[in-house]
């Protein structure tokens, strides 16, 4: 493993910042100790910063020589609204608030890569370094970009990175493709006509009705889509009466509908309202179909996903760098990619024996009350980082 000695060598101290980010959790668009930290830091190794773009995002330049080239690495800064197990010392003094995605050793991987930056600038070009909040589930990425990120700060291509619990420590993944899934959510509301338990025919019953969906909504995956199209629709919640012998009037589902094309998810949303609305009407009821796209699917670039891949092979080796297995997951990162050439990869994280004494007995997976992000990421992601702006600087431009 090739690492960069002056990373190696700050690795600690960029540690207690990480830890001191996971102790003070902020939720989206809430980020203002966070990025006042960030932006503090920065500041101290002398890169500009420029703040308010998606209301607290962050993003540091960092320029050398006379080259227009320039290239963004993007870091995102949110917490989730999950009360945190682990009783170590930087566990979380926000109730119910946590780290448990590891946007906090994001943020500090690429602080890492800026502290690097501040003394080495080995390129001729610019490193924008983008600090996003607001990734789980508010799109801070789409705001960034609506708040002007490509315009002010004009760069060919962006990268972003996640860590990924259970690979070993010192191993990447990246692909060209789809990498991570379109999300949306729906909900349908059944009205029937609610009466006496005891007396279902004088009524009509929201909750069969409501059970048929639901089973139904599972056959437009195996049915309707390509057998080499990928989706998943999940009912999550369901929600109806109030006593056990009585008819409520309505039952209402939610859920969630990932797809890695905008046509299969196009396809999925036509066929739950024409299954719901003709499942409705079958039996004397009515029914509200409602369907809202979030996220879109993060599709990497070909190009710079081989780009990414020869970077990480020159740091950890070819038998290091894997290919990166598409997920259901979702990630914001996908307006980026929308708008610029990138690649979104992954860097294992371990499978939760970095844990300290008083860790929570769940497992070390995203988005888990046990979770905490390995310190000893720091100076492979910061590596990577450093490595993957001053090679694509150096490159010929296609």
């Amino acid at each position: 493993m090739k690492l960069l000695d002056s990373i190696v060598t700050q690795a600690a101290s960029i540690a207690a910042v990480r830890r001191d980010i996971h102790a003070h959790p902020e939720l989206s668009f809430n980020e203002v100790r966070t990025s006042d930290l960030v932006a503090a830091k920065l500041t101290e190794w002398g890169i500009p910063v420029h703040r308010g773009l998606g209301g607290t995002g962050v993003v540091g330049i960092v320029k050398n020589g006379n080259s227009s080239r320039a290239v963004g690495l993007r870091a995102d800064m949110d917490a989730l609204p999950i009360q945190e197990l682990n009783t170590f010392a930087h566990a979380s003094r926000n109730a119910g608030k946590m780290h448990a995605c590891g946007h906090d050793g994001h943020t500090a991987m690429l602080l890492a890569a800026a502290q690097h930056f501040a003394k080495h600038r080995n390129f001729d070009g610019t490193v924008y370094l983008i600090f996003q909040p607001a990734e789980e589930g508010d799109g801070g990425a789409r705001e960034m970009i609506k708040d002007g990120l490509f315009e002010k700060f004009p760069m060919e291509a962006v990268f972003g990175m996640h860590n990924w619990p259970g690979g070993q420590v010192g191993r990447f993944a990246v692909s060209p493709g789809p990498v991570m899934a379109s999300t949306a959510e729906f909900k349908v509301t059944i009205r029937g006509k609610g009466g006496h338990g005891a007396m279902p025919n004088l009524g009509v019953d929201p909750v069969p009705i409501a059970c048929q969906m639901v089973q139904a909504f599972q056959t437009i995956v195996s049915r309707n889509l390509k057998p080499i199209d990928a989706g998943v629709i999940s009912v999550t919640m369901v929600h109806a009466g109030e006593a056990t012998n009585v008819i409520p009037d309505s039952c209402e589902l939610q859920g969630t509908v990932r797809a890695f094309r905008e046509e299969v998810q196009a396809l999925i949303e036509k066929r739950m309202k024409r299954i719901a609305e003709h499942t409705a009407h079958a039996h004397d009821a009515t029914c509200e179909f409602e369907f809202r796209p979030n996220y879109p699917a993060t599709v990497n670039s070909k190009a710079e996903a081989e780009f990414a891949r020869r970077v990480m092979v020159s740091i950890v080796g070819e038998e290091n760098v894997l290919v990166q297995e598409p997920t259901m997951g979702a990630e914001d990162f996908a307006y980026m990619l929308q708008a610029k050439p990138g690649a979104y990869c992954f860097i294992a994280n371990g499978d939760g024996a970095h844990r300290e004494m008083g860790h929570g007995a769940g497992p070390c997976v995203l988005h888990n009350p046990s979770y905490d992000f390995n310190d000893d990421l720091i100076p492979l992601g910061a590596t990577y980082w450093v490595r993957l702006a001053e090679e694509w600087l150096a490159r010929k431009p296609a």
